[in-house]
């Protein structure tokens, strides 16, 4: 279930986000719809990612999928009071998350050892390009670093071609999810230990997550892969053109190729010796697909999906955005929800990817810069309206 406001199985944390950009942010907002309070630090005037693109109405596509659902907090960390709000916010919070480069928190005044002084039960959360320690421990690095260090660029495409990086931020995406399982179990270890602790999540180690398989197989035997473009292994497992457009087949096992060679009246192949064994079928991959290529080029999409799927032949139409969008699946299952923006009236923002069976995800609305830096300095830290007044004046709120 998905609701706006309510009580999610993790009601109760409190998140002090200091991301910026993606895999930080990425992380508390899964926190945000698990049903903690999540309260993103931004400076006075609203984050800098805020001026990303794409733009839905003049809002940032990009800032909402990574915040929505946080309570926004306008703070000057370069100030003392606003520092002083800071360390006031971590006495009486239970996890704060920061991607800044390893030594920046140290710098701030707000390395783990201080954080610990104020409240031992804290978990930091930190998120960076090459980790805490390390050989790289103080390069930048973003998304793409990950895929280029790990192998994952020369294992993208076909033989031939560059490198090349995913369009979509896997690293980023990945390290989210490395950072807040972590995160969770190291709150899960608090409450047999009564203390808090660090998790180091990082992108580099994200890419090389992804290419565990292949860099086992040549530390163990030398041996290196070739780039297989969309084929993956044991056919049938690429993409086929349709009248209409594409569709991708995919499971290489015996029983569906069996299921593959009788729909499409390739019967033959299930005697053919060349076809019998996993190695086989590899190598003669080609015939096989020319084969089932052919069955399809007569075929539009739907029919070909509708066929396979029918036949228990893994199978789906290769979307462009538009007709991704329009596919029920991400809506029947609540993945993107509409809610509701200050700057373009409604956008759509990602939405429940947990579902549970009796708790709710938690997927609130886009907030406006510092929308909630009343709320938690009057509500939650005690401060008076006149103390508002004078710390807007002196630019720390």
């Amino acid at each position: 279930m998905v609701v706006t406001d309510g009580s999610g199985p993790l009601t109760g944390i409190r998140v002090v986000d200091l991301g910026r950009y993606q895999a930080g942010p990425r992380c508390a907002l899964h926190f945000a719809r698990l049903g903690a309070e999540v309260i993103k630090i931004e400076a006075p005037g609203g984050d800098e990612s805020r001026e990303n693109g794409p733009w839905v109405r003049g809002q940032s596509a990009y800032w909402v999928q990574y915040n929505s659902g946080k309570k926004s907090l306008t703070l000057n960390l370069r100030h003392e009071k606003g520092k002083h709000i800071l360390r006031e916010l971590v006495k009486v919070s239970d996890v704060l998350l920061q991607n800044f480069r390893p030594g920046t928190m140290d710098t701030m005044g707000f390395g783990y050892e201080t954080l610990k002084s104020l409240n031992p039960g804290i978990v930091m959360i930190n998120v960076s390009a090459y980790g805490q320690y390390g050989p790289y421990r103080d390069r930048l690095g973003f998304d793409p670093i990950g895929q280029a260090l790990s192998g994952h660029m020369m294992m993208t495409g076909s033989e031939g071609m560059g490198p090349i990086k995913t369009y979509f931020p896997v690293i980023d995406r990945i390290t989210a999810l490395h950072a807040t399982i972590a995160g969770m179990a190291a709150l899960w270890e608090r409450q047999r230990s009564g203390e808090g602790q660090y998790v180091d999540a990082a992108l580099a180690d994200s890419g090389y997550s992804m290419m565990e398989i292949d860099i086992a197989r040549f530390m163990g035997s030398g041996a290196v892969a070739e780039r297989s473009g969309n084929r993956i292994a044991t056919p049938p497992n690429n993409t086929f053109r349709c009248k209409d457009g594409w569709v991708y087949v995919t499971g290489g096992n015996r029983d569906i190729f069996t299921r593959v060679a009788r729909l499409i009246g390739r019967p033959q192949w299930l005697e053919d010796p060349r076809f019998l064994t996993r190695d086989g079928r590899i190598e003669n991959a080609d015939e096989i697909e020319a084969g089932i290529g052919e069955w399809l080029a007569e075929k539009n999409v739907a029919e070909a999906v509708e066929a396979f799927s029918k036949a228990s032949v893994p199978a789906a139409p290769v979307n462009d955005v538009p007709a991704a969008a329009r596919d029920p699946h991400p809506w029947a299952r609540d993945l993107l929800v509409e809610v509701t923006d200050p700057v373009s009236g409604t956008i759509h923002v990602a939405g429940d990817y947990f579902h549970f069976s009796r708790s709710q995800v938690v997927v609130g609305p886009v907030p406006a810069p510092g929308q909630h830096t009343r709320e938690v300095l009057c509500g939650l830290l005690g401060y008076s309206e006149k103390d508002m007044e004078a710390l807007s004046a002196e630019g720390v709120v």
